[in-house]
């Protein structure tokens, strides 16, 4: 039998094969692990919804001329989304999300009128970007915050499931929108927290086109009952103008019991002597595991040297009755809405025989689903 014999060279060849493949199954368990963790950190969430709106009083349909040339347009209250008539859609919402021990981001997208009117001050094809951040834990108390996110101020926020009201504030319509900038969150002790933050114009959330930047601020306090927020904004500066835009809000939330809540938002924004202030109430009751409603009464009015809706020294009153019943993940919002506006040079709204008067009574029925 013819014997092997195996030199020195054959053994560090043999043991370099084996260190090869063993360090290759040590960076493909590697690999695996490392996959998995980021899997079992990163999520995808999200909303779809759609109306119905229709009013009670006013236009619901385009008035013609015997031209044939359009007069009037279909009525809705000044504020943002849910305002066209009929059976319309709101938007698709995804967003993605990974949350790790120290570092995370969030990629929130957005398709449709809703979303579309929400990023406004974007340009295609990056008009489906509603937020866009990255975060670092620096420590248990502090966060750094980079990219676009959505504001800080006011009540109501721009995605559907997290307002109790399908249609939105005044107040909500024509404060900040979106941000871009740095921000620093600071957990001072289990109830109180604060931010402070450098960012962009308002609402300019690509890039900075100005060169000027706005100042925010927030002091916040939470239990297991409710929570506070004192949010302020200093140095938005309006394109092409060197005036600075101030603007203080105040929102709060609190469960009186176990089916009572109350919200209140009020705020104040001024730039150069125009813009607005209001308040708004909001009561809610649960009366079951998948029934609530609740009331929305705002008031709002835009300052004497000009404001963004309605004009000069222009009031509004907006009282907004809405149901909600949950399905499951899908939840259907049934909404009467009157809006009152007056202190304007001509009536605002027009009834259905093109006659203008100062309100306006409108329904919607909403569904939303979220995942």
């Amino acid at each position: 039998m013819k014997k092997f014999t195996i030199t020195n060279i054959q053994k560090i060849f043999l043991l370099g094969i084996c260190f090869a493949i063993g360090s290759n199954l040590q960076a493909q368990e590697a690999d695996t692990s490392e996959s998995e963790s980021f899997m079992s950190n990163f999520s995808i969430s999200g909303s779809v919804d759609t109306y119905f709106r229709t009013n009670f009083n006013g236009l619901n349909k385009y008035a013609y001329n015997e031209a044939g040339e359009i007069i009037a347009v279909p009525q809705a209250p000044a504020s943002s989304f849910a305002n066209d008539p009929g059976f319309a859609i709101g938007m698709a919402n995804v967003i993605l999300g990974y949350e790790g021990e120290k570092v995370g981001f969030v990629a929130d997208l957005v398709f449709g009128p809703r979303g579309e009117d929400a990023v406004f001050a974007s340009s295609a094809p990056s008009n489906i970007v509603n937020q866009l951040y990255v975060y670092w834990n620096v420590s248990d108390a502090v966060t750094l915050t980079m990219g676009n996110f959505n504001t800080y101020l006011g009540y109501e926020v721009i995605s559907p499931t997290a307002n109790f009201h399908y249609s939105t504030s005044y107040m909500f319509s024509y404060g900040p929108f979106s941000h871009t900038g740095i921000k620093a969150d600071f957990a001072i002790d289990d109830n109180w927290s604060a931010m402070l933050a450098v960012m962009n114009p308002t609402d300019w959330t690509e890039f900075n086109p100005y060169g000027k930047y706005t100042f925010g601020g927030q002091l916040g306090y939470a239990n297991s009952k409710g929570s506070g927020f004192l949010n302020l904004l200093y140095g938005e500066q309006m394109p092409l103008s060197d005036e600075a835009t101030f603007q203080i809000d105040l929102t709060t939330g609190w469960d009186f019991t176990e089916s009572f809540y109350l919200g209140l938002n009020t705020t104040y924004n001024t730039t150069d002597g125009a813009g607005f202030y209001g308040a708004a109430l909001y009561p809610q009751i649960q009366t079951s595991d998948s029934f609530a409603i609740g009331l929305r009464a705002e008031y709002f009015k835009e300052l004497e040297d000009g404001g963004p809706v309605y004009g000069a020294d222009a009031e509004a009153i907006d009282f907004t009755l809405t149901g909600s019943y949950s399905v499951g993940s899908l939840t259907i919002k049934p909404e009467v809405r009157l809006d009152q506006v007056s202190n304007t040079p001509d009536p605002v709204f027009l009834n259905s025989d093109l006659e203008g008067t100062d309100n306006l009574s409108s329904f919607v029925l909403a569904a939303i689903y979220a995942f």
